[in-house]
């Protein structure tokens, strides 16, 4: 029996790691699946990123659907992505709500006044409190926020058209029929 198990544990091992990789080819590595979903906003105190006296709560987020974007002004990515929100800010559909990641006071203001500002409101989360409670692992980042306070999606990267007509309107429209 032992020369049998030592005859066959490679091809047994290979068989394993075989079935593995086949399994995480079905998956898509865009989708990375977030313990948030559902759950209500993580409790937050921060400030605003042009008043440093306003002091936000995760209260903010009640009532109204709301799209929170994650960005930093030493990314890059979220340079490419500027422009889509822009272009959301003039359309309304939907509370615009900006995290600076990452960054200063003085940095984050100066890139949205070069950029333009499509947020109804910017956090400043400089030391990544309310990153971490998210569980963001990089700029850009946007969650969709319902009417109660809770995060009900998560996408990672770069927002662009496609993403908007095929996954975050429809979601941000059957958020607003709810009750």
């Amino acid at each position: 029996m032992a020369r049998i198990f030592r005859a066959t544990w490679p091809l047994m091992a290979l068989l394993f790691l075989a079935i593995l990789f086949a399994f995480g080819l079905t998956r898509d590595p865009s989708v990375l699946p977030s313990e948030m979903i559902d759950r209500a906003m993580p409790e937050f105190e921060l400030t605003d990123l042009y008043r440093p006296n306003v002091v936000y709560t995760q209260d903010l987020l009640l009532d109204d659907v709301a799209l929170i974007n994650v960005f930093g002004s030493w990314c890059i990515a979220c340079e490419v992505e500027h422009p889509k929100l822009m272009a959301l800010s003039r359309m309304g559909d939907v509370k615009l709500v900006g995290i600076d990641w990452r960054d200063t006071r003085e940095k984050g203001q100066r890139w949205l006044r070069k950029n333009g500002d499509p947020y109804d409101l910017v956090i400043f989360d400089e030391d990544s409190r309310l990153a971490i409670d998210l569980g963001v692992t990089g700029a850009p980042e946007s969650f969709l926020v319902d009417k109660e306070g809770r995060i009900r999606y998560k996408h990672v990267g770069i927002i662009t058209d496609d993403v908007w007509s095929n996954i975050l309107s429809p979601i941000i429209n059957d958020l607003k029929a709810e009750e």
